[in-house]
């Protein structure tokens, strides 16, 4: 049960009368009762009333069904306290169902989430860490609450780049035998060559034409990079443990035949203008520091096609085949601009209806001990294989260590940077992934010597009654991380119901309680642990049965 709609549901009709229009309540769980409403404070400028006045009146007109207390407090606001029946009812039914009485959505989406998206040949680097890991989580979690969910890796497969690395692999004799690793270097040999040999350029040129024409034989190289590379992706999203799998991934490759009919129908519908030889998209709004309108590069001068062409004919792709009402881009924020241009273009171009949506899910940079972004002691990049050796090596589990590595990132707003701090990270206390997992795995612990089962519920102790307002809050974090793309909402409200756990199992014993108590703090501790079980898995961290 949700018992913050509820309360909403108890208070909008008095609210509306008072106001004479449809006002939020704004219900909030709080410190100083069960839950809380600011709403009569929002009011009180509009109406020109004391906020307390509207705060009085609302209360007498309030349906108080399940609401033993309802008080004004401070400057104006609503205080609400439960009553027991209703507690006890709402626990007792969320034990009661697989789904922590969490329902799926009444009117399921297709989603499309673009996330992780490395580069083929180069190894992923501690730079793909958030998008990865942010991604896995949404379509974690809009996929248990009932919506079509389609992963889309959108790797780096395609233009120059691959040129330069199939001609280098040419005079090396071949792809085969490779392994990620030298491919990485071979990609570094070959920037060299590309920069300082004007011969090996050029060659490198007429190899992306054949490339792009064709060629069998630099197909047949390219395949190999990809079939290469997207094994090694493969390994480390199992050792990340995220749900990205072989038939994710969906390469620039995938729309180049699509390009020219992009240009063709922006040129049609007269979105598109000649500017120094490129062909751009001039969307309204978006502007330069000179305030000159800001170009869209739609076809580069040389008659090459850049990222934009690709994401528009990706927009086009999904929402014509894929049939997607919702689409996520899980991509770093220098990227907003370049994105919220994509879907205005795309929406001038009809291929983004109104009835469906893009957004662009930026995210912030992860520091070092420095405040700058984080690299090795030489100053390189980090590899994400070596992130996840190194996690594994400090741990006392492998899994707590990949637990710490996406707790940390998923606990904070996810447009905020974060320092990486091994120790704080992978600490047993505090806000950390290993503290959800340890309190999990010490309520397995307790079933292991209780030697009977859980009973039904019913709350008594302060304790109880704050770990089982904890566990009735799991739907609303769920669904506000999924409203929002958000999951922060959620890693936040885990710890939260992990620290309401410590307190009850301090002040409440369980296995020395007489018969009944017993029974229904044993409840209590199960339905914790299906609970964080549950909101564990949606943030792609694993409950470990013991540590």
């Amino acid at each position: 049960m949700n018992l913050e709609s509820l309360l909403h549901d108890r208070l909008a009709p008095a609210l509306h009368a008072v106001a004479g229009h449809p006002v939020d309540p704004a219900v909030r769980a709080s410190p100083h009762a069960d839950f809380q409403s600011g709403a009569p404070l929002a009011l009180a400028r509009e109406l020109g009333r004391p906020p307390r006045e509207i705060a009085a009146e609302v209360a007498a007109a309030a349906d108080l069904h399940g609401i033993a207390e309802i008080a004004v407090s401070g400057p104006g606001f609503l205080n609400l306290t439960l009553t027991s029946d209703l507690i006890n009812g709402a626990l007792r039914a969320a034990a009661a169902d697989d789904r922590l009485g969490v329902p799926p959505v009444t009117g399921p989406e297709r989603i499309v989430v673009d996330y992780s998206g490395p580069n083929v040949a180069k190894e992923m680097h501690v730079g793909h860490l958030r998008s990865t890991i942010i991604g896995d989580a949404l379509a974690r979690t809009y996929e248990w609450l009932g919506h079509d969910v389609i992963r889309v890796n959108h790797l780096g497969d395609w233009g120059t780049p691959f040129g330069m690395l199939v001609e280098h692999l040419v005079d090396l004799g071949g792809a085969g035998g490779h392994s990620i690793g030298d491919l990485t270097a071979f990609y570094q040999e070959a920037r060299v060559k590309f920069d300082g040999d004007d011969d090996f350029r050029t060659r490198a040129r007429l190899r992306v034409v054949a490339l792009q024409s064709g060629d069998p034989l630099s197909r047949d190289l390219w395949r190999e990079l990809v079939a290469q590379s997207e094994r090694y992706f493969l390994d480390v999203y199992a050792r990340l443990g995220v749900t990205l799998g072989p038939d994710d991934f969906a390469g620039e490759s995938r729309y180049q035949d699509d390009l020219a009919g992009v240009v063709a129908d922006l040129t049609a519908k007269g979105l598109l203008t000649e500017s120094d030889g490129a062909l751009c998209a001039f969307p309204a709004g978006f502007t330069g520091r000179d305030g000159a309108p800001l170009p869209l590069i739609v076809r580069k001068a040389d008659g090459g096609f850049g990222y934009a062409a690709t994401d528009l004919a990706a927009v086009r792709h999904r929402v014509g085949k894929l049939g997607a009402d919702r689409m996520l881009y899980v991509v770093g924020s220098p990227q907003r601009i370049h994105f919220q241009m994509v879907f205005a273009v795309a929406r001038e171009a009809g291929w983004l209806p109104g009835d469906v949506t893009a957004e662009h899910i930026g995210f912030g940079s992860i520091l070092g001990a420095d405040g700058r972004m984080l690299k090795t002691r030489a100053g390189d990049t980090i590899k994400l294989a070596e992130l996840l050796d190194e996690a594994t090596a400090r741990a006392t589990e492998p899994a707590i260590g990949i637990g710490a590595i996406k707790y940390a990132d998923l606990s904070g707003d996810r447009m905020g940077d974060y320092v990486f701090d091994w120790d704080r990270m992978l600490a047993s206390t505090g806000n950390t992934g290993p503290y959800l997992q340890y309190a999990y795995a010490r309520i397995q612990s307790l079933f292991g010597k209780a030697g009977s089962g859980p009973g039904e519920v019913t709350v008594t102790e302060p304790a109880e009654r704050a770990l089982a307002l904890a566990l009735l809050g799991f739907e609303p974090a769920v669904r506000a991380a999924a409203a929002s793309a958000e999951p922060h909402r959620l890693a936040v409200h885990l710890h939260g119901l992990a620290a309401a756990f410590s307190v009850f199992w301090e002040r409440c014993p369980v296995l020395k309680a007489a018969d009944e108590v017993r029974a229904s703090r044993l409840g209590l501790a199960d339905l914790t642990a299906r609970t964080l079980h549950t909101g564990m898995f949606l943030l792609g961290i694993e409950a470990l049965e013991q540590i």
